[in-house]
């Protein structure tokens, strides 16, 4: 099964292409900015990314600059312009096609058919790191193993899942929304299944408001810092951003 991620600051667009993308076969990665497209391309195994130009706090041009800093997966862009110098400026930061809006869903799925087949063909992908090092904290993936200064710390499964993230995206803040949606994977409401039942118990049981869950993120981000931090209370990897969220920081002290 192939990965896409679908990047829009528009729900209903983004839930319109995955019930597209999905018919076909597709495993939709939603995105709504451009940083979760990043964070997303960065930790999973995508093969593709619909990616919207018009976007708040990151644009659609500035998403596709980083992301080839670290990765050659084909991008199409969703862009409600059709001025030529437009889809220049796209195609010449390393997009590989355009879709202009409104788009047609036939369009859209032999576009992706087409970059899929050929991106797979020149054997294109993205080498990814399994093992992270900052500071005196290492994990490594292959083994599922963390050490703090050497020694070896027992994490439970979802504790090691978030640090995994923070650490494969060292220096970005996210929220406790974004983080529960990227390690919990933010089953969709009519998802059939026993874990959807789980998680929808638990997030009635335990958060305020489980649109936007706080509390399981906040237990396992104190659960992570009392194994790896030496002074928990002021903690040198696993800081907050006032406001904002959670970050692993890049250089810790």
């Amino acid at each position: 099964m192939y990965n896409i991620i679908v990047c829009d600051d528009e729900r209903d667009i983004v839930s319109a292409l995955e019930i597209y993308l999905t018919a076909e076969g597709y495993h939709v990665l939603r995105a709504e900015n451009g940083r979760e497209a990043l964070a997303l391309a960065n930790s999973e195994d995508a093969h593709l990314m619909l990616l919207d130009v018009m976007m708040p706090q990151m644009d659609g041009l500035e998403t596709l600059s980083r992301l080839r800093e670290f990765s050659n997966i084909p991008v199409i862009l969703l862009t409600a312009k059709s001025e030529d110098t437009d889809k220049i400026l796209g195609l010449n930061v390393g997009a590989d096609d355009y879709i202009t809006k409104p788009f047609n869903p036939v369009e859209v799925l032999a576009r992706v058919r087409s970059q899929l087949r050929r991106y797979l063909q020149l054997g294109g992908g993205t080498v990814r790191p399994t093992s992270f090092v900052i500071g005196g904290i290492e994990l490594d993936d292959n083994a599922k193993a963390v050490t703090v200064d050497g020694e070896p710390v027992s994490l439970t499964p979802k504790e090691y899942d978030i640090l995994r993230f923070l650490m494969q995206n060292a220096g970005t803040v996210f929220t406790p929304a974004e983080i529960y949606r990227r390690v919990w994977d933010d089953i969709p409401l009519n998802a059939a299944g026993a874990i959807a039942v789980h998680i929808r118990h638990l997030r009635e049981k335990l958060e305020i408001n489980p649109a936007e869950p706080r509390y399981t993120v906040m237990v396992h981000i104190r659960r992570i810092r009392e194994k790896v931090e030496l002074n928990p209370k002021e903690p040198d990897y696993i800081k907050v951003v006032w406001g904002k969220g959670y970050k692993m920081e890049v250089n810790p002290i």
